[in-house]
């Protein structure tokens, strides 16, 4: 009797712990800046579908690559240069096989909502005496940063402009400046100027393609994952035909399928 209700409680106390096992399938990811809209939308249908959890954290490319090479404890890493996540493939940090290229960005000439300028005259605006300061990212560890330092070097502006800028961490807050009134113009994320939450704050022209090098996103699952079937499935979801329309909606092209 005593060995029947031992197993009996054994069993309730399995079954007790199941939602805690469930709740500690949760997968930590580095995200850069540019996907702080996208993401979240895309983790909230990867969690309602699977119940796993995604937590976000999101910054500058640079410097979670920087942050990974010294053991930073992320399961998936979403840079917004590939050059990051081949770098840390090719440093044996990375799942093999696991490198997945996600999306690729566009950067625009972005304004604030009451500027008095039309961004549609380009980057030769810039060159106006009314436009002061003019936020990007900082190129030194933000692709975007540099895509909009090769832009502006790709038209001769560069060097007659180079003392107005002011430079944000990450792309989010270059936006940021903007929005705030630190900064007349931004060179900035397309997936930014598109968010819900900041369309309605500015208005924008993009920056044609060929005037800066193609910004190819990639993600890694980090070798040191302690949730690899997650972070797997959840890789596999975002680079999934069926969230395809999502990254386009948010500015992003989406690569060919291999």
């Amino acid at each position: 009797m005593r060995s029947k209700r031992a197993l009996l409680a054994a069993i309730v106390a399995f079954l007790y712990l199941l939602p805690v096992a469930a709740s500690a399938q949760e997968i930590t990811v580095a995200a850069a800046a540019d996907l702080q809209f996208v993401l979240p939308e895309m983790a909230a249908r990867f969690e309602k579908q699977t119940g796993s959890q995604v937590k976000l954290v999101f910054g500058s490319s640079g410097n979670f690559f920087q942050q990974i090479q010294n053991g930073a404890p992320f399961d998936i890493f979403f840079s917004a240069d590939i050059d990051y996540a081949k770098q840390l493939e090719s440093a044996r940090l990375a799942e093999p096989g696991s490198l997945s290229e996600y999306a690729g960005g566009k950067i625009v000439l972005w304004l604030p909502k009451d500027s008095s300028f039309d961004p549609h005259r380009g980057l030769d605006l810039l060159l106006d005496p009314g436009i002061k300061k003019i936020a990007i990212a900082n190129p030194q560890h933000a692709p975007y940063g540099r895509a909009a330092v090769a832009a502006l070097q790709h038209q001769g502006l560069y060097d007659r402009v180079k003392d107005k800028l002011v430079l944000g961490e990450n792309i989010s807050q270059a936006a940021s400046f903007v929005v705030a009134g630190s900064a007349d113009a931004g060179i900035v994320a397309l997936s930014l100027a598109l968010a819900p939450s900041l369309k309605d704050k500015g208005k924008y022209v993009e920056v044609p393609g060929d005037n800066y090098p193609a910004i190819q996103q990639a993600a890694v699952i980090l070798k040191s994952s302690k949730q690899k079937e997650v972070a797997h499935k959840f890789l596999t979801y975002a680079t999934s035909a069926s969230v395809s329309d999502l990254w386009k909606d948010y500015g992003f092209v989406v690569p060919a399928p291999k």
